[in-house]
């Protein structure tokens, strides 16, 4: 599908400090992983896995077409970034799966019998509630 490692290297990563708990340590050390990944200018992609990644990751791409994906969940910054690559790895094979198109069922013979026969039963019970007609 697409080399992996070519597509790392292509992302951009930032340090920044985390926020939350901590107490000293979170003031002095930056944790904080944010990962950006520039779509439109991939090499590794192809125009049709750009497209099929656009329409599906419609809601997590920016306008510019900038994927940015945030992690502070460690207090490690090594380990915040290999959750952030996972994290992205995932998104990205989730978005190049290529939905199965449906093909309608068709409604059984028996079902639509079974259907007109209540119909049918029904439309007799309520006739059979008026008075007869005297001729």
């Amino acid at each position: 599908m697409f080399d992996e490692a070519q597509l790392l290297s292509e992302l951009k990563f930032k340090a920044i400090r985390s926020s939350g708990a901590g107490g000293q340590h979170v003031n002095k050390v930056s944790s904080k992983i944010e990962l950006t990944f520039y779509m439109l200018d991939s090499v590794v992609l192809n125009n049709e896995q750009k497209e099929l990644l656009s329409e599906n990751l419609k809601t997590r791409l920016t306008k510019e077409g900038l994927l940015i994906l945030q992690c502070d969940e460690s207090r490690s910054q090594h380990k915040n970034k290999t959750i952030a690559i996972q994290r992205f790895l995932e998104i990205i094979n989730k978005g190049l799966i290529v939905p199965k198109k449906r093909i309608p069922t068709k409604t059984p013979k028996a079902v639509v019998k079974k259907r007109l026969d209540s119909k049918r039963k029904t439309a007799e019970k309520k006739a059979n509630r008026k008075p007869p007609s005297v001729d």
